[in-house]
């Protein structure tokens, strides 16, 4: 069976990152971030993803046009005279890199894993009840009742090995949270078209084609996998010829590369939202100079945040015209998403000043603000934009940059009174922001609601959305809750990021939504 994924294409030119004779097996890849774990279920982060689907899989994938198609489960439907219970039919034949046959029984393990406590992909498994294997290639997931977009939450769910996770005592899912360790964190056992060969993190990861895998083998054989963190050198290993594809393009250096020589440049937009998030709740901020009160908590005081942000000056000044400004946490690739909802007002500096006397804040408060530098298309600048505009209305920020892989704890744990965060919508779906990042932290729900805030008449509604069937009924209740979201200003939205892919010449790539290019469709101009 080919793939024919529509993710990307590229050119495969050369065997090391320190450079070399050409080679059309190896390609050397670059990203301004490493996989913070290689726990396939520690954590919700698409960085972790893009890497991880090239050694584990998933029961389906998405396609380009949004559309789900099989992977290791070949076809899917909802069992007759039975609504609740989805039924997968699984590939067979199938692997696992040390020779295990892959079976329903590593299915069922694997989900459960993947909705157990410490999971931060739990909540796209809230609507589960219970997992059945019919036989070693028949799964059924019973959901706690009608479920129709149960297979939307399961592109980024990857499978893997029952015995080698209890040979190797990593039953239980890394709580990165925590700073916890354990054997997955480093080694894996997939059933992928690639297996992990070499692993220095944060320098360099090789990936070997696995000849053993169930589809055709690809052009590309050995991924080389760089993390360079720095901008100008990451664009220099591309002009140099030490890499063959650049990730992460910053928004500065496109034109530059547009214009060069052998390098190709392709731009687009892709399904996440940058946005910022603030502590919620009556306690006084940790960071603040304020020590009676949270001034956030104060409505008064959120809508004069926004009123001070400029998207359009974050979008041509900071991103040289490379985001879509936004007024809603939400790309337009949602189900939810309006033109209405999508609209942002102008700044109003006099009118945010009025407003922070209103709340008893005329001089403004201090507060930090906590942001990636090396996650999200110019996410420290971004920030420091923001610094800027909020000093104008007497807001007085000191930003705090670290890389996401100590970033992303900050928010989870709660440790953070202000921060800036990016969230990928890979069911295409209201429901899965709503889950994550405005339900009551509590059980599967609210895993990155890094601001704690709670609306006990909102999460039912929420919840409602995992069981109801009624499309139209559904939609209203999306509706409803986003009403709510925006009349709240529950997150602060700045833009929808722009992807921007750069290659050595001959590379065809196309931008995936999900900003997850894999390196099994790769081809190359003859």
């Amino acid at each position: 069976m080919q793939y024919r994924h529509k993710l990307l294409t590229a050119a495969l030119l050369s065997a090391t990152f320190l450079g070399g004779a050409a080679s059309a097996e190896t390609l050397r890849w670059a990203k301004a971030a490493d996989a913070t774990t290689l726990d396939p279920h520690s954590q919700n982060l698409g960085t972790n993803h893009n890497f991880l689907h090239h050694i584990y899989e998933t029961l389906v994938e998405r396609e380009v046009d949004g559309t789900l198609t099989p992977r290791l489960a070949t076809e899917w439907s909802i069992k007759d005279g039975e609504p609740n219970v989805w039924v997968f039919k699984l590939r067979e034949g199938v692997t696992f890199h040390d020779g295990a046959p892959f079976t329903a029984d590593d299915v069922v393990f694997s989900i459960d894993r993947a909705r157990s406590a410490t999971s931060n992909m739990r909540q796209l498994h809230a609507g589960v009840d219970h997992i059945v294997a019919v036989d070693d290639h028949t799964v059924e997931v019973h959901m706690i009742g009608p479920n129709p977009l149960y297979p939307d939450n399961l592109t980024n769910t990857f499978i893997m090995d029952r015995e080698w996770s209890e040979a190797n005592n990593v039953v239980e899912v890394q709580d990165y949270a925590a700073g916890e360790d354990n054997h997955a964190v480093r080694n894996t056992n997939g059933t992928g078209p690639y297996t992990l060969t070499q692993r220095e993190v944060d320098v360099r990861s090789v990936l070997t084609w696995f000849d053993k895998h169930w589809a055709d083998q690809p052009q590309v054989t050995e991924i080389i996998y760089i993390p360079i963190t720095e901008n100008a050198t990451r664009v220099a290993a591309l002009l140099s010829g030490e890499v063959d594809f650049v990730q992460d393009v910053p928004v500065q250096d496109i034109e530059r590369l547009e214009s060069s020589d052998g390098i190709t440049v392709t731009k687009g937009p892709e399904n996440r939202i940058i946005y910022l998030g603030y502590r919620f709740g009556e306690e006084p901020l940790k960071t603040s100079n304020i020590t009676d009160s949270n001034p956030i908590d104060n409505p008064l005081v959120r809508e004069a945040m926004h009123l001070a942000i400029d998207r359009d000056a974050i979008r041509q000044v900071v991103m040289r015209g490379n985001s879509l400004p936004t007024g809603v946490a939400m790309p337009p690739f949602v189900n939810g998403w309006t033109e209405e909802l999508d609209a942002y007002s102008a700044p109003d500096l006099d009118r945010a000043r009025a407003l922070l006397a209103e709340a008893g804040y005329p001089d403004g408060f201090t507060i930090t603000l906590d942001t990636p530098n090396n996650r999200y298309v110019n996410d420290e600048a971004i920030s420091q934009s923001v610094v800027g505009m909020l000093a104008r209305i007497g807001i007085r920020v000191t930003l705090a940059s670290r890389p996401i892989a100590q970033h992303s704890p900050q928010v989870t744990n709660n440790l953070t009174d202000f921060y800036l965060m990016g969230w990928g919508v890979p069911t295409f779906d209201s429901a899965y922001i709503f889950n994550d990042l405005v339900h009551t932290k509590q059980g599967n729900f609210g895993a990155y609601n890094g601001g704690l805030y709670s609306n006990p008449e909102l999460d039912p509604k929420i919840e409602s959305l995992e069981t109801e069937i009624d499309i139209d009924k559904r939609n209203a209740t999306i509706a409803e809750i986003w009403d709510v979201v925006q009349q709240d200003r529950v997150l602060l939205p700045l833009h929808n990021q722009v992807l921007a892919y750069a290659t050595r010449k001959g590379v065809n790539i196309e931008v995936h939504p999900e900003n997850q290019p894999l390196m099994m469709s790769v081809t190359f101009d003859q």
